[in-house]
């Protein structure tokens, strides 16, 4: 196996442990010698790898948001209490999952080495330009400390948010594997005997039950071909998922609800950015260049991009913030005291507060309005099912009475 690697890949491993037995995982390294080493400092000792192939190799994610937020935090409590960054760094590596810990071991190194610790989280190609930019802003005003308790305020609030959907999501998918269950079985063993009493009978049968019917004798004669070839589209999404990805959440974005709540947490990520660009002594404009690279949402990027150029050409921000109508007219009016106070930081900072709860507010009204919206489409394609095999039924059940 070749030990040379253009990028990380995923391997199949077979381990010892350090008692004794032996355990399997997959794990994405540059080649087969970093994951021996990786192995090394979970105190595992690799036996045999086996590389995946590149379609199912996924690489190395960026940090995962707990482990961003655990690393933030735990870098902010000793940072703040004098402890040197190689040695919170040494620390940062216990808290953070195993998979994560080499690429905290890799920062612990590079810093060590001398550089700069906005410098070690690029070379690692596990942090946004967003989250670089604010660590090297805050190294230079010396203040790494209060930058990295910010990020991890911020990485802990996306994942409230997240555990909220993931609750409330939890009964939708049961009842839409349910109802995926209930309509195959109906199909596959149900319409098939149904079908053979009605055309048997003398009554007429609708285009509609027509079409169920033969979807029926289909799958009930071909469910193994079925069943293959729905094995075989998961492969292929899961295969091409970078290209459907992005599409989908294209097509995702637009949606009237979700947009709404997109854009809040956009402009609930920016104000955080600011915030700490701004606490950083970074110029207004530059922060501002780093402040749209977090914002997603096309109009508001749009006009934040327009403010920004507008303020390098000679600009006062409190008369170009009304340009910016994607934000409300509210936070337009408190950027505008802010700027004639001169105290754009506790601006940015409250709004990015702010912004956070009503993001919340918001994604619990669209969670409450996403569940029964679920579970009712799903209960209409069981009801359309259904009805259509009721109609012919009750017209032969009158024929013969």
């Amino acid at each position: 196996m070749s030990r040379l690697a253009t990028g990380p890949r995923a391997f199949f491993y077979f381990a010892a442990t350090a008692k004794g037995g032996r355990t399997l995982g997959v794990r994405s390294c540059p080649n087969e010698r970093s994951l021996a080493a990786a192995l090394r400092r979970d105190r595992l000792v690799l036996l045999r790898a086996w590389g995946l192939p590149e379609w199912l190799s996924v690489g190395e994610s960026r940090l995962k948001l707990k482990d961003h937020s655990a690393l933030n935090n735990q870098l902010g409590v000793l940072l703040s209490r004098g402890v040197p960054l190689v040695e919170a760094l040494e620390v940062a590596a216990s808290v953070v999952s195993s998979s994560s810990r080499s690429i905290v071991d890799r920062l612990r190194e590079s810093v060590s080495g001398g550089a700069s610790f906005a410098d070690a989280c690029a070379q690692t190609g596990q942090f946004d330009e967003v989250a670089i930019a604010v660590y090297r802003a805050a190294e230079r005003s010396g203040d790494l400390d209060g930058a990295t308790q910010r990020l991890a305020g911020a990485a802990q609030r996306r994942m409230q948010i997240q555990q909220q959907v993931v609750t409330v999501m939890i009964y939708p998918i049961i009842v839409v594997t349910i109802a995926v269950g209930v309509t195959s079985f109906l199909l596959t063993y149900v319409v098939p005997q149904i079908g053979k009493v009605l055309r048997q009978s003398p009554a007429e049968i609708p285009l509609y039950t027509k079409a169920v019917l033969s979807a029926g004798d289909f799958m009930q004669a071909n469910w193994l071909w079925v069943l293959l070839g729905a094995i075989a589209s998961g492969v292929i999404v899961f295969g091409m998922r970078r290209t459907i990805g992005p599409l989908a959440w294209a097509v995702v974005r637009r949606a009237p609800l979700v947009k709404d709540v997109l854009r809040t947490q956009d402009a609930a990520r920016f104000f955080e950015v600011m915030a700490a660009m701004t606490r950083a002594g970074v110029p207004l404009a530059d922060a501002l260049g780093v402040g749209v690279q977090a914002v997603g949402d096309k109009p508001l990027h749009d006009q934040l991009a327009t403010l920004r150029r507008r303020l390098i050409d000679g600009g006062v921000l409190r008369t170009l913030i009304d340009g910016v109508t994607t934000l409300p007219l509210a936070t337009r009016r408190l950027l505008v005291a802010a700027d004639r106070a001169g105290d754009l930081e506790s601006a940015f900072t409250g709004l990015a507060e702010e912004t956070a709860a009503d993001l919340q507010k918001q994604t619990q009204r669209l969670l409450g309005v996403l569940e029964p919206a679920v579970i009712v489409g799903m209960f209409l394609v069981i009801g359309a099912l259904v009805l259509s095999l009721m109609v012919p039924l009750l017209s032969v059940s009158q024929n013969l009475g």
